[in-house]
């Protein structure tokens, strides 16, 4: 080992100690220079801490690393270069002797490769990345809470089973660039999120359970590779989000868990430490070097891939001490059950982003009813942008689960949510979570024949766009995918070929692409929406308006009329102002398989009041359909 000087200042460890170092990348790990590399590593407890790899034949006494402050070691390495494998061999005076993946590792070798010196994924010494980013013009004029009343509708994909190649190998990250973007724009989608593309062994976990939380997954190539996909679907106007896990980690025993032979990452209680859902480990968020992994990785991803926002994973895991432990937990100092450290966390973390990218979207995967999930932290709330409401998507799929002839008693399922639509700034989700695990397809979860199956999910999608809320849709839902979403092949696409399929996808285009250009629903506020039926659950009928002023101030306004039944109401009369009216859109058009029925041409107002109006006009509401009517500007 070569005696250089320390890469790590004083500021470097001042701030390592302090939990406050939220550019940790810039440090730690490996970085490739002239003639070798220079590698560095948290490991407190260790006594002894060397780099074993391609570069000395995976001798544990070549390449020792000195101790540097409290916990980091760092040395150099003559002749490490780009591609070679390397691990840090760790030992502890208590018999601890294991040889362990690099935290910070840039790429990592596919799991389970066999051989003499290397047991699972072993990190890669990669060079600074030299990408050429062409998206200047998006990232300046990228908006997130400036944008808060402009439409966000994303497409939630998983790359491995999106689109695969004719041999059903992998696709590549430069492969899917073109035809995701095309897919994406063609659906109205304004948004791409990528389920995790952090480095993760069990394929079967999709990402969920990380072991390398700064290598994006070799399954579809290199981390230059990912940067082309972003930059692609930048170029076409495409914002791309990251699903995100700090919630939890795998606990391969090359990788994060017992690091260096104590509970360096997991929690120290062992009530906590281990996630009873996922078999995974959870972190202790309280602790500064953890704290410090965790936060320069989100920026990580922010400053090095360019991307718009991140989607945290399991956020309920985080807040709540006893989550899913029955009686086997730990309380907080205070003796409740609120996880003080996880809340701390999460503000520092979404402080830290909007402070150096004002623009980004912050989301939480968080299903309770904790209170001000997206308020600003100085307003002590946890920070987020956008909070997924499961209320919503547990409440309108439960009621469209129902046969039409009993969501008459379920009437308050659909309208229970906007009770509370304003409580935060939601999203809704229809994710990849309610198409897995035997819960069925959208498709298989609506009742009835085919005709059925489709106009019900024609109505799911109609009221999502409705509903006050940005939107996110998994991938094959578009079109009704008939069967359960499989990580293990790619999605039905033949079932574009059958005419039903086919015309539920029209549908997708059109009313996504309704939210995309039209002024009237993107108003999130309490103003923007209005009932002018809430009550008619004998008939399973519901009617709302929402509103919204476009570029140039005008105020915009659609009249959304809902049929959850298979028989057509005629005569049916909405309160409007005095005016004519054109049908913008009907679920139940011939050319997205329904039966034609509903608004043709131009309906007349009539000077009778009804639903608050003055006017009023009458018209005929599809069979399991939804008509969508806006005023004729003279």
């Amino acid at each position: 080992m070569a005696d250089c000087a320390s890469a790590l200042s004083s500021d470097d460890l001042y701030y390592w100690d302090q939990g406050a170092h939220f550019s940790a990348w810039h440090v730690l790990g490996c970085h490739p220079s002239d003639g070798g590399a220079r590698f560095a590593v948290w490991a407190p407890n260790a006594d002894y801490v060397s780099v074993v790899g391609d570069m000395n034949g995976w001798d544990r006494a070549s390449h020792p690393l000195e101790r540097r402050g409290s916990g980091l070691w760092e040395g150099w390495v003559e002749g490490a270069h780009d591609g070679q494998r390397y691990k840090y061999h760790i030992g502890a005076s208590d018999g601890f002797s294991a040889d362990k993946t690099d935290p910070y590792a840039l790429r990592m070798e596919p799991p389970n490769e066999q051989g003499d010196k290397t047991l699972g994924l072993s990190a890669i010494v990669t060079n600074r990345s030299e990408f050429e980013w062409s998206d200047s013009d998006w990232m300046s004029s990228r908006q997130g809470p400036s944008g808060m009343n402009r439409p966000v509708s994303i497409y939630e994909v998983h790359l491995g089973s999106w689109k695969r190649p004719w041999d059903g190998s992998m696709p590549t990250y430069r492969d899917l660039a073109e035809p995701l973007a095309e897919h994406a724009l063609e659906y109205g989608f304004t948004h791409v999120e990528l389920m995790p593309v952090m480095e993760h062994p069990y394929y079967g976990s999709w990402g969920y359970q990380v072991v390398g939380y700064y290598a994006p997954t070799f399954r579809y190539g290199s981390p230059d590779d990912l940067r082309y996909l972003i930059d692609y679907l930048h170029g076409r106007g495409l914002g791309v989000i990251l699903d995100w896990v700090p919630a939890h980690f795998a606990t391969d025993p090359h990788a994060l868990s017992l690091f260096d032979g104590s509970p360096l990452y997991e929690d120290q209680d062992p009530r906590m430490a281990n996630h009873p859902d996922w078999g995974t480990f959870v972190y202790d968020w309280g602790r500064n070097g953890v704290r410090n992994f965790l936060v320069s990785n989100a920026l990580y991803w922010f400053e090095e891939f360019h991307i718009d926002g991140l989607r945290f994973d399991a956020v309920a895991s985080m807040l709540y001490r006893d989550y899913s432990r029955g009686d086997d937990w730990a309380p907080n100092v205070h003796g409740g059950r609120e996880h003080l450290e996880a809340i701390a966390f999460l503000k520092t973390v979404n402080e830290e982003v909007y402070k150096r990218h004002p623009q980004a979207l912050m989301i939480a995967e968080e299903s309770t009813s904790w209170p001000g999930v997206t308020k600003p932290t100085f307003d002590d709330g946890l920070g987020f942008l956008y909070k997924w409401n499961m209320g919503w998507m547990h409440d309108t799929l439960a009621f469209l689960d129902e046969e039409p002839v009993n969501r008459k008693w379920h009437y308050d399922s659909l309208t229970f949510p906007l009770v509370y639509a304003w409580s935060e700034h939601y999203a809704l989700p229809l994710s990849h979570d309610e198409v897995v695990h035997g819960k069925g397809s959208l498709w298989e979860k609506m009742p009835g024949d085919d005709w059925q199956k489709a106009a019900n999910l024609r109505l799911l999608f109609g009221h999502m766009i409705g509903h006050p809320g940005k939107k996110l849709l998994f991938m094959g839902m578009e079109w009704g995918q008939r069967t359960e979403w499989a990580e293990s092949k790619q999605l039905d696409w033949q079932d574009l070929e059958n005419p039903t399929h086919a015309g539920v996808a029209a549908w997708t285009r059109d009313i996504f692409g309704l939210y995309r250009d039209h002024a009237a629903l993107w108003d999130e506020s309490p103003s923007g929406f209005e009932w002018f039926e809430a009550g008619d659950a004998d008939r399973s009928i519901a009617g709302y308006r929402r509103r919204g002023h476009d570029a140039d101030g005008n105020l915009r306004e659609l009249i959304f009329a809902f049929n959850f039944t298979p028989v057509a109401r005629e005569n049916y009369r909405i309160g409007v102002e005095p005016g004519t009216y054109r049908q913008v859109l009907s679920s139940d058009d011939w050319k997205y398989g329904g039966s034609g029925v509903g608004a043709f041409g131009e309906l007349e107002s009539h000077p009778a009041s009804y639903h608050g109006r003055a006017s009023s006009v009458v018209t005929t509401l599809p069979p399991l359909g939804v008509l969508i009517l806006e005023r004729v500007e003279e």
